[in-house]
């Protein structure tokens, strides 16, 4: 089933809401990563007409500043590069009939089912019918002295850096958090030409994958468990960073200080989903620590207590990009639904999304958000 956008229709691509007057449409996306992303695709196909806004000029979120490859089966992009399937999506023939505003800031939701659009130039006004909210996360900082200087970067900042404007973050780093995202930004780090001093870690354990930690190991990467940075040196800038054992309950070990001299320090210590859309739009909210912190509840449609608004990706809770991407394709189909109604093409996009994320889910890093979704579905939005 699909419709040919009418004259005056949402439908091509804008730079922003300055380009072109933009009025309704049935189906707002907030996000262009690859929950955005392929909600937006989905309810294409369906028929229904699509805006896609996001914040930056180019779409894929996350992924384009992934150069390493995915786990997973074929169907999840299994051996591509988080770049690559960017590319894939933001190329994909059902985006053409989509209205796509990039570099555009959505600064409000107001009543009646309206967003308010912000991009270089002016401000715009969309009505909507359906939203699908697809803002991803934020990165979490440590506190310690000293964070401020330059030379202390997130994770992504420093993805960002080097993959996508070829920039070296610095000399000698010292990467903070052993989970998926620090070991292979400390690996992109090493292939880049930089040297990792260590990486440090407050849990007792590894956080990542064993196959991703014996690379540090093999390059002689020493991985410091239940060890956190507890000062960075200098004046201008990073010229060392001073990091302490921990005790059980994540306590500095006076005594146990020990120097390193970096010029950067580079922090992996997960994300927080972005969440403020939500909270304007009135949708419950509840702290689930195994989903990165306040996410709306939501049913196995991804819709939240506020009817035809759905979420999709890291704002529902935390986990990788192949989970976002089925969520937003449930999203998108969900959401063609509540306008629409039922079909068999949209029936069959929301089964195999389901039945595909239950199988990721049960792998090795899947426990953890199972638990925190249980945990969300248990929340009775009538207390």
């Amino acid at each position: 089933m699909r419709r040919t956008a009418a004259p005056g229709s949402p439908g091509g691509d804008a730079a922003g809401p300055g380009k072109a007057a933009l009025n309704s449409v049935e189906i707002a996306v907030v996000g262009g990563g690859p929950a955005g992303l392929c909600a937006a695709l989905v309810a294409a196909r369906l028929g229904a007409r699509v805006a896609l806004i996001d914040d930056n000029e180019q779409l894929g979120g996350q992924l384009v500043k992934q150069t390493h490859k995915f786990f997973g089966d074929r169907s999840h992009y299994c051996g591509t590069r988080g770049v690559d399937i960017a590319a894939l999506l933001a190329g994909d023939p059902a985006l053409a009939s989509v209205r796509v505003l990039r570099a555009t800031s959505v600064v409000g939701l107001y009543p009646d089912r309206v967003l308010g659009l912000a991009d270089r130039a002016r401000f715009a006004r969309l009505r909507f019918g359906g939203l699908v909210v697809a803002t991803g996360a934020a990165e979490n900082l440590v506190p310690f002295p000293g964070n401020d200087l330059p030379g202390v970067y997130g994770a992504g900042a420093v993805q960002t850096l080097m993959n996508v404007y070829g920039v070296r973050p610095g000399r000698r780093v010292l990467m903070v958090g052993s989970g998926n995202i620090g070991i292979i930004v400390s690996y992109q780090l090493i292939q880049a030409g930089i040297a990792v001093a260590a990486v440090v870690e407050a849990l007792p354990r590894v956080g990542g994958y064993h196959v991703h930690a014996a690379k540090l190991a093999r390059l002689g990467v020493p991985i410091l468990t239940s060890r956190t940075v507890t000062r960075a040196l200098g004046r201008t800038g990073v010229t060392g960073a001073v990091v302490s054992q921990l005790d059980r309950r994540f306590r500095p070990v006076r005594g146990t200080e020990r120097t390193f001299r970096v010029d950067s320090i580079c922090l992996a210590v997960g994300l927080t989903p972005l969440t403020e859309l939500l909270w304007q739009a009135g949708c419950r909210m509840f702290f689930v620590p195994e989903l990165g912190g306040h996410v709306a509840w939501h049913d196995e449609a991804m819709q939240t207590s506020v009817p035809g608004i759905f979420a999709a990706g890291d704002v529902s809770g935390i986990e990788e990009a192949s989970t976002a991407m089925l969520e937003g394709r449930i999203a998108g189909a969900a959401a063609f639904e509540q306008l629409h109604g039922r079909t068999d093409e949209s029936q069959h996009i929301i089964t195999q999304a389901r039945s595909e994320l239950c199988a990721v889910r049960r792998g090795p890093f899947g426990e953890k958000a199972v638990c925190g979704k249980q945990r969300l579905a248990a929340c009775r939005l009538d207390a």
